[in-house]
């Protein structure tokens, strides 16, 4: 008798929503993960007296999917804290604010620059079907069927789908100008729209901007103690269900017999046998456990890219002060800080030219607003993402160079607050190859793949393996940021997968 009804490798956030869902259900199931931490880049650890998460800070994505209710991660010690403002825009002359409430965001945006409220009610309500459709797509398997059903009878078109698929095929930068005229209102939209990772200039990229009416549905909120929160409840979902997740204990590869997925053999030489495996690593790891001849033609050209972005963490000895809006609502939104999108584009050029942008926009997070116990009495924490930056320099190497992109950093955020330098007491420095070595993140891309339209839906992480299971050996199962519908924190993938397996294990048919 195997040791496992299942054996899952990683306990990345979507590998932890998969064990919980098979837990959940009756089977035996254990988790192997190499950090001594759960969660993978969903996690948080005590840093110098502050708490520092490691990853994904803002949880969105997740909130428009039910994986919170199924698995009644609230009874396992989640408690989520909802902000509002969901994001504080600034270009360092002025601020305005995306609020829970779209009424209350169109009345602002209005009396500030009039007639871009009456531009974000007509955004709102051309796109927020669609979006509504894109994410009942992500929540099924990538399927033909599936996405046909989901994304064109789904997205509420009817009579217009002329006009609409047009624009869903251009850029997202173009998109958003033909909504807003005033770019102090454009370039933040612009701005999360890349956090995908593709330009705005690339075509068939604006379902990146077209997501933001979902802001409004789900919310943006924070796992009180930290973005691992999310990862420990789901670690006691498991546990309470009689599943295992084992820590600091790697997988070295996953023992086939024949054309099956049988078990794992552990970095320690010990053996776990299975009845099916479920992989949650990057999917290049994963197929590196495999015999080298049963990696796919097709699988050895995909594309990881080169990096594209990086963290700084502070712990600040005082609370941060915005020059264009001091008060709290700058510090609760998810800040979006960008001077203009030339700006942008010039980030994305040093980035092509393999050089650490000079001036990077910017996510602010400074969670510690809603939540005393990430920062001291008195402190804060402040998380910067930046883009862009290639994980494979022309010039020099990271361990050469964080520095001055540290100081990049800095020098950019200094035009929000003056006075940072002398607030920050500890940091940490998140770079592309960090990244890569803390996460096994190849090349530092927290998206695993590259999200564009060859490698997402039914083409990630290749045409074949889209529905979660191993094309060619039987019981071996995908999840993670590698699959369908890619990296953030939601857990889809880890949900969609598990509904494979469970279904694969009623019909006896793994």
């Amino acid at each position: 008798m195997p040791d496992f009804d299942v054996a899952v490798v990683g306990a990345g956030h979507n590998a932890l929503v998969a064990a919980a869902y098979l837990a959940q259900a009756g089977y035996r199931v254990g988790v192997f993960e190499r950090r001594k931490v759960p969660g993978g880049a969903v996690s948080t650890i005590d840093y110098e007296g502050f708490r520092f998460d490691l990853g994904g800070s803002a949880h969105i994505l997740i909130r428009l999917t039910p994986i919170v209710d199924e698995l009644e991660l609230h009874k396992h010690g989640l408690e989520y804290l909802e902000l509002d403002p969901l994001f504080h825009a600034s270009d360092a002359r002025e601020s305005w604010f995306v609020w829970r409430d779209p009424e209350r965001t169109a009345a602002e945006l209005d009396e500030r620059y009039p007639g871009q409220g009456q531009a974000y009610h007509r955004f709102m309500r051309d796109w927020l079907p669609f979006a509504q459709a894109v994410k009942e797509a992500f929540l099924a398997s990538p399927s033909p069927l599936n996405l046909g059903r989901k994304m064109i009878w789904g997205a509420g078109f009817g009579r217009e789908w002329q006009k609409r698929l047009p624009q869903i095929l251009r850029p997202y930068g173009d998109v958003a100008r033909e909504y807003f005229s005033e770019e102090r209102v454009r370039a933040p939209l612009v701005w999360m729209a890349a956090q995908s990772g593709p330009p705005p200039s690339d075509p068939l990229s604006s379902p990146f901007l077209l997501w933001h009416p979902l802001y409004h549905v789900g919310g943006v909120a924070r796992p009180r103690g930290g973005s691992g929160g999310l990862s420990l409840a789901l670690v006691r979902a498991i546990e309470a269900k009689g599943g295992k997740v084992h820590l600091d204990s790697p997988v070295a590869g996953i023992v086939l017999e024949g054309r099956r997925a049988v078990g794992l053999r552990l970095a320690d030489g010990q053996s776990v046998g299975a009845r099916a495996v479920v992989a949650g690593a990057h999917i290049q790891k994963t197929l590196a456990m495999l015999p080298a001849d049963q990696t796919p033609e097709v699988a050895k050209g995909l594309r990881v890219g080169n990096g594209f972005g990086l963290v700084l963490r502070l712990g600040l000895s005082e609370k941060l002060c915005y020059q264009t809006h001091p008060g709290l609502e700058a510090r609760i939104g998810l800040g979006l800080l960008i001077t203009d999108e030339l700006q942008l584009s010039r980030a994305y050029g040093d980035y092509l030219a393999g050089e650490p942008t000079r001036d990077p926009p910017l996510i602010a997070m400074s969670f510690s607003a809603v939540d005393e116990t990430l920062a001291p009495p008195g402190g804060e924490t402040l998380w910067l993402w930046a883009q862009y930056y290639p994980h494979k320099l022309a010039s020099g190497t990271w361990e050469t160079r964080a520095m001055e992109a540290r100081e990049g950093v800095i020098r950019s955020f200094e035009r929000f607050d003056p006075a940072i330098r002398r607030k920050i007491v500890v940091e940490l420095v998140q770079t592309p190859l960090w990244l890569e070595q803390e996460f096994a993140m190849p090349s530092g891309n927290v998206m695993h793949l590259e999200m564009t339209p060859d490698q997402m839906f039914m083409f990630r992480p290749w045409l074949g393996a889209h529905e979660y299971r191993f094309p060619g050996l039987k019981g071996l199962y995908l999840t993670g940021a590698s699959t369908h519908p890619g990296g953030g924190i939601m857990g889809a993938s880890g949900r969609n997968a598990a509904r494979v397996l469970l279904r694969d294990l009623s019909r006896n048919r793994v």
